[in-house]
C-alpha cells in the first residue's frame, strides 16, 4: 500500500543512505518527446534537507535530465531496496541544474566524492514523497561500484571531456538545449 509524505522522514533518509543505486526520471513537455530514466550510483546522491536533495551528474552518453530541467523542471527520483524489508521510494520535485558559474556550486561540490567527469550538480526541491510495497523487486547482493566511468573520464582528461561535451552533450535526443559548459575546470572534471 502506498504512503505519501510531504518530506523525507528520518527513516526514509536511512533507507536512501543504505542504497547503492537510484534512478532519475524526467521528460520533455512535448507529447511525442522521449521520457528519460537513468540509473545512478557512485555515491552521488545527497539529502540537503527533508525537502531538498542533490546529485552529482557525471558525463555520460546523453544529457537528457538537464535538458528537461531547463525546459520544465520536473524530476522524479526512485530508490528501491534489494534486501529486506522491501520498499520502493519515489521523490517528486522541481529540479535545477547547477553549473560551476553558479554561486551554489562551491557550496555543493565538496559534499560529493572527488570523481572525474563531473558535468553538473542537479538539485531538487521535493514536494511529494511516496513509498510503496516493493514486493515485486528481487533480492540482490551488492558487490561493488563499477570503475569504468571513472577510468574513462580520467583517461579523457580535461580537454577530452570538454570535446566530448561539445560532440555528445549539447542537445537532448529530442533536440532540446542543455546547460553549456564552455571551459571545464579541475572542479568540473576532477582532472
Amino acid at each position: 500500500m502506498a504512503k505519501v509524505f510531504d518530506r523525507i522522514t528520518p527513516e526514509l533518509q536511512e533507507l536512501i543512505a543504505a542504497q547503492h543505486l537510484f534512478f532519475v526520471a524526467s521528460a520533455p513537455l512535448a507529447t511525442d518527446g522521449h521520457i528519460n530514466l537513468s540509473p545512478k550510483g557512485l555515491d552521488s546522491f545527497r539529502i540537503l534537507s527533508p525537502t531538498r536533495v542533490a546529485y552529482r551528474d557525471l558525463t555520460g552518453s546523453g544529457n537528457e535530465t538537464s535538458a528537461h530541467l531547463l525546459e520544465n523542471g520536473r524530476i522524479t527520483f526512485m530508490f528501491c531496496t534489494f534486501q529486506e524489508p522491501p520498499c520502493i521510494l519515489r521523490l517528486y520535485g522541481r529540479g535545477e541544474v547547477i553549473t560551476p558559474d553558479k554561486a551554489t556550486w562551491k557550496e555543493l561540490f565538496p559534499l560529493f566524492p572527488d570523481l572525474p567527469g563531473t558535468r553538473h550538480i542537479i538539485t531538487a526541491t521535493i514536494h511529494r514523497v511516496q513509498t510503496s510495497c516493493g514486493l515485486g523487486v528481487p533480492l540482490y547482493t551488492y558487490r561493488s561500484n563499477r570503475q569504468a566511468l571513472v577510468e574513462w573520464a580520467t583517461k579523457k582528461g580535461t580537454q577530452g571531456i570538454q570535446d566530448y561535451w561539445k560532440q555528445k552533450n549539447q542537445l537532448s535526443i529530442d533536440g532540446l538545449p542543455t546547460p553549456q559548459l564552455e571551459k571545464p575546470t579541475s572542479e568540473v572534471t576532477g582532472s
